[in-house]
């Protein structure tokens, strides 16, 4: 099993944003941290949970769970549906690769238990 943790973070609403992604799991470590144009933080959150299936599906077509400190995004994959138009594109773009896994898994969790993507995320925006 992979556990994904992402993380999408913004110095400002909208300003520099970034995004964090660390991969753990069948051997493997994999940490993301990469800077964004100026983005509202919902949006970089989106960002993050595309970014993160999208480096899974390289390691594994099996297992994946998805840890998210963001209630909008993990909200959204339970629906299947965002609100918000570019919101919805990236969902659908993230759920057609989610959807190429054995078996998906999204968990809302709370700040404390993800600070390793948080870290990365806001390390991306210092970088920009």
């Amino acid at each position: 099993m992979l556990e994904v943790y992402i993380d999408g973070a913004a110095a400002g609403n909208p300003g520099p944003a970034g995004i964090g992604v660390l991969i753990r799991g069948e051997g493997h470590e994999v940490k993301v941290s990469e800077p964004l144009e100026d983005l509202d933080n919902h949006t970089a959150e989106f960002r993050a949970f595309v970014r993160g299936v999208e480096e899974a599906a390289k390691l594994t077509s099996g297992l994946v769970s998805v840890r998210s400190d963001s209630k909008a995004v993990v909200s959204a994959v339970e629906k299947r549906y965002a609100k918000n138009p570019v919101h919805m594109d990236m969902l659908e773009r993230a759920l057609r690769i989610a959807d190429g896994f054995d078996f998906f898994f999204i968990k809302w969790i709370p700040d404390s238990q993800n600070r390793a993507a948080d870290a990365l995320a806001r390390a991306a925006i210092r970088r920009k």
